[in-house]
């Protein structure tokens, strides 16, 4: 009964790590933002968003991932020569959170202007959040706008 009840508290405790899985945190975006778009592509896919647009003459990608409830992730990336630029829409509080906790500690400056946050964060570059309310309104649920533009010194490294 013992071992039982271990081998179901393992199996829980396990299947409970891979439910931020689809989620985009700090490291996770270094990760993309120091490397070019196919490692971008790959890294992605693996996480389980499905390439909804793939243009390799403007350099544009767009990724999305659905929830069982509705919720969205879509990530819309952008290659401008060697810097790399990411749009995160979401609606999913979940990714909002997971964002603004993975980078408290990595932040060098930050303010608030109006209905933008903006953050300037180590080896990232400025990240810009904005929240509205959903279209119809449901108090439950606000729309976040996550801009990630990557620093001048964050550049991809083309092997």
């Amino acid at each position: 009964m013992k071992k039982l009840t271990i081998i179901l508290f393992l199996v829980c405790f396990s299947a409970s790590g891979f439910a931020q899985k689809q989620l985009i945190s700090y490291d996770d975006l270094r990760f993309i933002l120091h490397n070019g778009l196919m490692q971008a592509n790959s890294f992605l896919t693996a996480k389980g968003y499905s390439v909804v647009i793939k243009n390799n003459n403007t350099k544009n990608r767009k990724y999305s991932f659905t929830f069982k409830d509705h919720s969205y992730i879509n990530i819309n990336a952008r290659s401008d020569g060697k810097r790399l630029f990411l749009d995160i829409e979401t609606n999913y509080f979940g990714q909002y959170n997971l964002i603004q906790e993975s980078i408290k500690q990595y932040i060098n400056n930050d303010s608030m202007l109006a209905d933008i946050q903006t953050y300037e964060v180590k080896d990232l570059g400025n990240i810009y959040i904005t929240m509205k309310d959903t279209q119809p309104y449901n108090p439950l649920t606000k729309d976040y706008d996550i801009q990630v533009v990557s620093d001048r010194r964050v550049t991809t490294y083309n092997w």
